[in-house]
């Protein structure tokens, strides 16, 4: 019965009868139809009229977003090209599924589910609800296990665990795409599934040739909606990549969903909610916004019934402005943020993580002892160098007028040389843990000897007597 459960629950979400209205209007992006008592989120089908192209084009695609009086408002997923007063409007179904299995493996899909990646038809797939109901709280599992991604500074300074829901936050052109194709490629996670929203046409194919290649594409689904296209298929792509997400975790698989971009996400809301009529708030945004953030968020996590989907959401912050709506909104709901340094990305250190920026939550939870005081005893030479960099710059700053800035100089070639990683490069997690306790036994012994024997700043000496416990 257990098998059968999602699959019973969706036969009860959808449409069992033909309902037709007809088209009254056209305004803008949307339609008003008569005759149409659907409910929000249904799914409906428009003939063209006079069409004379590819006879699968004929159809247009629609879901019912609001009401007006006595008339449905329609949003199209294609252009309004063809449609005329009084064309039919079908409704296929009054709750939206899609198709999942594990044929999907290896594809790539567009935001209605249909494979263009010319390899054919998707065999052995089953419907499932587009929008699931929201996971209970109480049934998600602690996150206490980390999931390693290959990326050195990550899994040594913000190390993620299974069922954790991270954003990536940078401005254009700071390598967000480029970091998630590495995690694709490298991460232990069973199952990818990646959802390109609102990316421009021309980078699809070089994301999925050269940053994912054919090893990151052979264990991933891609799903793919881009700039050029209706904001409710961008919008529905996001939710189709949740929803085969969650279909590979109920399976029992530890699954890696990346999404690139939460803010383009965000914008093509914001434009349904303006067609619709909705009044802007901050920035332009709709209130709907920002009520559709959480729900797409959430939906990442573990499961007690075994399972995980840990989320990685990047975040294309405008103007670098990190106090911006949607950033500031993804961060209240996430569980930690990596944050990318232009800085670092215009000097060619890849991958441009600012460490101190940054923050998971759920570091404390995933990592040993070994690995938290290492972890700090480098952050606090990184905070300590920071405070000097200005100085050092311009030749300002004196050696020898404080003990933590004088060793953070003397490590910081050593820690950026760590940190740095080559885009065809993985990291192992525990040649990365020991690596991080190596670096934070270096400074130590720098300490003593400049501190001269004085009483050590108690950073963290029991670490040279229990170096072989990290990573484990």
């Amino acid at each position: 019965m257990s098998v059968l459960g999602p699959q019973i629950e969706t036969l009860k979400r959808i449409q069992s009868r033909q309902i037709i209205g007809t088209v009254s209007t056209v305004r803008g992006l949307s339609i008003l139809v008569d005759d149409l008592p659907l409910p929000i989120g249904a799914l409906v089908r428009l003939q063209r009229q006079d069409h004379a192209g590819d006879p699968r084009d004929a159809s247009i695609w629609g879901e019912v977003v609001a009401f007006e009086k006595k008339r449905s408002v329609v949003m199209l997923f294609a252009p309004s090209h063809g449609i005329a007063p009084g064309t039919f409007v079908m409704g296929e179904q009054s709750a939206q599924t899609v198709q999942v299995g594990s044929s999907l493996l290896g594809r790539v899909i567009d935001g209605m589910g249909r494979p263009i990646d010319q390899k054919g038809a998707l065999p052995d797939t089953v419907a499932r609800p587009l929008h699931a109901n929201p996971t209970c709280a109480l049934h998600r599992r602690p996150i206490d296990e980390p999931i390693p991604t290959g990326v050195r500074v990550i899994d040594a300074m913000l190390t993620l665990g299974k069922g954790q829901r991270v954003g990536i936050f940078s401005g254009p052109g700071v390598g967000k795409s480029t970091l998630l194709a590495t995690v694709a490629r490298n991460t232990e996670a069973e199952v990818n599934v990646l959802a390109l929203v609102g990316e421009r046409g021309r980078e699809v194919r070089d994301f999925l040739e050269n940053a994912l290649g054919p090893e990151g594409l052979a264990r991933s689904i891609v799903v793919v909606a881009t700039s050029d296209e209706s904001p409710l298929i961008r919008v529905r792509a996001a939710f189709l990549a949740c929803a085969v997400a969650e279909h590979f975790r109920d399976m029992g698989a530890d699954v890696m969903f990346m999404m690139d971009s939460v803010t383009r996400f965000a914008q093509a809301q914001r434009q349904i909610g303006l067609a619709i009529g909705e009044q802007p708030a901050t920035k332009g945004y709709t209130p709907s916004v920002f009520a559709l953030l959480p729900m797409l968020l959430e939906r990442a996590g573990a499961l007690e019934s075994g399972g995980s989907i840990t989320g990685l959401y990047a975040v294309l912050v405008e103007g670098d402005d990190m106090t911006e709506p949607i950033s500031d909104a993804s961060r209240g709901v996430l569980d930690g943020h990596i944050s990318l340094s232009r800085k670092l990305a215009s000097s060619g250190h890849y991958p441009a993580v600012d460490a101190l920026d940054s923050i998971s939550r759920v570091a404390v939870d995933v990592c040993d002892e070994h690995h938290i005081a290492a972890r700090q005893q480098i952050l606090k030479l990184l905070g300590a160098y920071a405070e000097v960099e200005e100085l050092i710059n311009i030749g300002a700053y004196a050696t020898g007028s404080n003990l933590h800035c004088d060793v953070a100089i003397r490590m910081k070639p050593e820690m950026d040389a760590y940190f740095q990683q080559d885009v065809n490069e993985k990291a192992n997690y525990p040649e990365t843990c020991r690596g991080l306790l190596d670096l934070a036994i270096h400074a130590e012994q720098l300490q003593k000897q400049q501190s001269q024997a004085q009483t050590s700043p108690g950073s963290i000496p029991q670490l040279s007597s229990t170096r072989e416990g990290a990573g484990g």
